[in-house]
């Protein structure tokens, strides 16, 4: 399926917890939004799949395509769109064959090593970053700075998507070292106003 890395949204089950992860998501795409994870490192299976499944209907007829963070199974249980997997996460090998070949897979790189060792034929996109450090993963890797990002986006020849403590001011910049678009969590998840918020994006690309 085509698909529109421009804004990212990764959901996070707490920051999200004020407005609803549905409400969230469908004011962010109103906004703006073009790709959403459901990302929750603390849910069961099960109830992932529950939120995977509303998220999927509230979707619907959008165009804005729902991958999983890491959990494979419930990318298959819940019918989203794809998975996007870190690099200790589920396989990519093991991730294209249970989804087949139209779902949408995605990898996060923080090397240029991890990018060449990546099975670039498998893959629909790359995540780099992070690009600044973030509270959201605390075990992340050293920060890459636009310069580093701008190295991974030149190598890369899939479509790629920058993370990691970015905010609407970052837009140009990032689009700048040939990223096609920014992921977010906390700039989106969490504000007053998801809507707006997913604006400020879209304002400051102009």
């Amino acid at each position: 399926m085509r698909f529109d890395l421009s804004l990212y949204l990764v959901t996070d089950a707490s920051l999200c917890a004020a407005f609803g992860l549905e409400r969230t998501v469908v004011e962010a795409v109103k906004g703006g939004v073009s790709f959403v994870q459901l990302r929750d490192k603390h849910a069961s299976d099960a109830d992932m799949i529950d939120q995977a499944k509303r998220l999927k209907a509230a979707l619907a007829g959008s165009g804005v395509p729902l991958v999983i963070n890491d959990r494979l199974e419930v990318a298959l249980q819940s019918g989203a769109d794809g998975l996007h997997v870190g690099q200790s996460d589920t396989a990519v090998q093991e991730a294209r064959a249970a989804l087949g070949p139209d779902a949408l897979i995605g990898l996060s790189i923080n090397t240029l090593e991890q990018l060449h060792a990546a099975p670039i034929s498998l893959l629909d996109y790359v995540g780099l970053g992070p690009v600044f450090a973030t509270p959201s993963k605390r075990d992340h890797a050293a920060p890459l700075g636009f310069e580093g990002l701008a190295q991974l986006a030149a190598a890369s020849s899939l479509p790629s998507v920058a993370i990691g403590g970015l905010k609407a001011e970052h837009a140009e910049q990032v689009f700048q070292t040939g990223a096609h678009g920014l992921a977010v969590i906390s700039a989106i998840c969490g504000q007053a106003s998801p809507f707006d918020a997913a604006r400020a994006f879209a304002r400051s690309k102009l």
